[in-house]
């Protein structure tokens, strides 16, 4: 999904990702959505009528064409993604800080990069370097899986709530963030709502390392039994057999 939102006496800009670019690097919550469409081209078309209309001053390029000179660094199909490069290591490639795959942002991680210098091949067609499409992509959820409870954990360790920490202090601090989770709700404040849930995962990454238990471990166990319940969705809730 493409939105164009409005940030009141700022801009009128467009993006895919309104909390990672809106608020967490240009640091404006207030903003509003004035147009969202899963169409770019309709998407860019409108927030340079938005603009005018606004009297904005007008981008210079699209938010298409943005997206593209992104995109003109890789031919992008179905099956792979061709990189612009042909050393085998893409030590040259200035990789980009992501790249959309169907409405889908792909961040370009340190361990992203690595992987695909170290997992690409010659293509049969030209001298340019590829990886697998379908490899990629689960690579990146794998990356994403994998070290964002480390990098809670090592920053968790770093600041000493590991080594200084206590588990009942981090159940009181549960309880503080799932307050404000209901403060968010109740006033359906998105950005908020983002914001509590993070830091309830934060909090319980850190009291499950705590108690000598990993999250995932947690979480996969959780899902084990879940996963072979059976009932029924009973007012909004779910109400599992007996």
């Amino acid at each position: 999904m493409f939105y164009v939102y409005h940030i009141p006496g700022i801009k009128i800009g467009c993006t895919s990702d309104i909390i990672e670019r809106v608020i967490k690097r240009q640091g404006y919550k207030n903003y509003e959505i004035l147009y969202k469409t899963n169409d770019i081209e309709e998407a860019s078309n409108k927030e340079l009528e938005l603009q005018t209309k606004y009297e904005y001053k007008k981008d210079n390029k699209t938010y298409k064409e943005t997206i593209m000179n992104i995109k003109n660094k890789f031919y992008i199909t179905n099956q792979s993604i061709t990189f612009n490069n042909t050393d085998e290591d893409l030590k040259d490639f200035d990789f980009p800080d992501y790249i959309i795959l169907e409405n889908k942002k792909i961040f370009f991680t340190k361990e992203l990069k690595q992987w695909c210098r170290n997992n690409n091949t010659k293509s049969m067609h030209n001298d340019k370097r590829y990886v697998y499409r379908n490899t990629f992509e689960k690579q990146y959820e794998n990356i994403k899986e994998n070290t964002i409870f480390d990098d809670i954990r090592e920053w968790a360790k770093n600041k000493g709530i590991l080594d200084k920490g206590d588990s009942k202090t981090q159940y009181i601090k549960l309880q503080e963030e799932a307050g404000e989770l209901a403060k968010a709700l109740l006033n359906k404040d998105r950005p908020e709502i983002i914001d509590a849930i993070g830091d309830i995962v934060v909090v319980l990454t850190n009291l499950a390392e705590l108690e000598g238990v990993r999250i995932e471990d947690c979480v996969n166990s959780a899902y084990e039994v879940i996963n072979k319940r059976t009932g029924k969705m009973i007012n909004g809730t779910f109400v599992k057999n007996k």
